[in-house]
């Protein structure tokens, strides 16, 4: 079995089980450039050397649990990432993506299974248009995956700056949460419960802004009752092509 052929990326493999640890390493280490650690102080000393695209992680590590390790990665670059888990309830799943991650994968999973879910997520990672966004105070660099606010730094997990940029992209169009949980998450369908993960999001993203300047306007607008719209007030918003 060969996986696909895709642009070459880093992935960090974290799993204190041996066993499926080489697996998963044999098989992805076929296309992409794969590093692996069985627990999170050697994940993270090789996360900072690495620089990862994308990280597979075990819900259960030694030291720590997966949750912990996404958030703290995510504090450092917009890593992408996954959780892998034999938990299937819902709340679980829901807590999974309050996180901060990306995708999981349940246990057991096929190998094809892995190989589809780990180029949707580099899929996301490739599709960026190579311009800027300016909105007066606010700079979104699209090549550098970077958000200015009042030329300070925005630090954003990957999946607010997802939303972020996917809304600044289509600015002034009208987006139904459960749009927005198929045009990021990649889901086809969704519970109720889980759309309310957009409100989580752009709740943390509106508070990170404030935090730069608390009298900034809202750029994303709350639709009540459906969803969202990223409506800038400014009349300099403009587009900046590499």
């Amino acid at each position: 079995m060969t996986i696909s052929a895709t642009k070459n990326a880093k992935i960090l493999l974290v799993d204190d089980d041996a066993p499926i640890r080489n697996l998963l390493y044999r098989f992805l280490n076929q296309q992409y450039e794969v590093q692996f650690a069985a627990d999170g102080k050697t994940a993270l000393e090789i996360f900072e050397e690495f620089n990862p695209v994308l990280v597979i992680l075990d819900w259960n590590l030694p030291d720590t649990t997966g949750l912990k390790l996404c958030q703290e990665m995510q504090k450092r670059t917009n890593v992408l990432v996954a959780i892998l888990s034999n938990r299937t309830a819902l709340e679980d799943r829901i807590n999974i993506l309050k996180a901060g991650a990306d995708d999981f994968i349940s246990k057991p999973f096929s190998l094809e299974e892995l190989a589809v879910r780990v180029e949707v997520l580099l899929r996301r990672a490739r599709s960026v248009i190579p311009r800027q966004l300016v909105f007066d105070r606010l700079e979104i660099d699209l090549v550098g995956r970077e958000v200015r606010f009042h030329d300070r730094i925005l630090t954003l997990t990957n999946l607010e700056y997802e939303i972020l940029c996917f809304l600044a992209i289509h600015s002034g169009e009208s987006w139904s949460r459960k749009q927005l949980i198929e045009k990021i998450w990649g889901w086809k369908t969704c519970y109720t419960s889980e759309e309310r993960l957009v409100d989580v999001h752009i709740g943390h993203i509106r508070k990170k802004m404030a935090q730069i300047d608390q009298a900034v306007p809202r750029f994303i607008q709350t639709i009540r009752g459906y969803g969202y719209t990223f409506a800038p007030i400014d009349r300099h918003d403009r587009v900046v092509s590499n």
